[in-house]
């Protein structure tokens, strides 16, 4: 048939143990300090014993999507900017559930690999209304975990970073055509998404990091049980030590 035997036989070569080790420092790096970008990521890797050139850090923090997922690089700057949005939350007081929500992905590592979660925050009451998992940075789980979440509410205003999915005319088409504004982050805002961070800090502390998944399947299930529990019985001070669950649903 004219196939090649090694194409049909061919096994992915997994990651080497250094670039896991590096990967899964780098992330924990960045959880601590969002606002990191490659030049200062290559400093603080020193004290760890880690002497690696900007280029290599760049190169997995981009595979890693914590560097802004941008658009490709041969898109023309019209093309980009056309598919971009005011930050639409500048002395916007948020003061009702669905009013605003916040979009984001982070990188959830696991002992011999990694995944990626995408998770839609309401900034008033701190409450993951979706979430998705997957083993690629691909589009269909970030429109998987926005159509979760629409099926829920429609929020006044979505916000999110510049990043490539959050360009993408799948995503603005979804969000729009639901009635919901697109908000995105300018250049340079690292803290614009802070209620979003604070939940991967949470997720990552109290979760990821102690129990060092084995699988993707373990990761699915460790993480769904995180997020009930965070929704339902974590209370949070900035909500009177109430659970967000309860401050979405008695206000909502």
């Amino acid at each position: 048939m004219g196939l090649s035997r090694s194409g049909l036989y061919y096994q992915p070569v997994p990651p080497s143990p250094e670039e896991l080790a590096l990967k899964h420092l780098l992330d924990q790096i960045y959880t601590d300090y969002p606002f990191y970008g490659s030049r200062r990521m290559v400093i603080a890797l020193k004290p760890y014993g880690w002497e690696v050139n900007r280029k290599r850090v760049q190169h997995y923090m981009r595979e890693m999507g914590i560097e802004g997922i941008h658009p490709p690089r041969n898109l023309s700057k019209a093309i980009q900017a056309a598919h971009r949005f005011p930050y639409l939350l500048r002395n916007i007081h948020i003061v009702r559930p669905n009013q605003v929500w916040g979009i984001d992905i982070t990188y959830i590592r696991l002992r011999h690999g990694w995944m990626y979660l995408v998770a839609i925050l309401d900034w008033f009451s701190r409450y993951v209304v979706s979430w998705e998992l997957d083993q690629t940075l691909e589009m269909p789980f970030v429109v998987e975990g926005v159509s979760r979440a629409l099926k829920t509410a429609t929020p006044e205003i979505l916000n999110s970073d510049q990043g490539s999915h959050f360009t993408s005319p799948q995503y603005l088409k979804l969000v729009q055509d639901s009635g919901a504004k697109v908000s995105m982050d300018g250049r340079g805002r690292a803290m614009d998404n802070i209620f979003t961070e604070r939940l991967w800090r949470s997720l990552k502390y109290e979760e990821v990091y102690l129990k060092d998944y084995d699988s993707p399947r373990e990761a699915r299930i460790g993480i769904a049980n995180y997020m009930a529990f965070y929704n339902q019985k974590r209370p949070h001070q900035s909500l009177a030590y109430k659970t967000p669950e309860t401050v979405y649903h008695s206000t909502s």
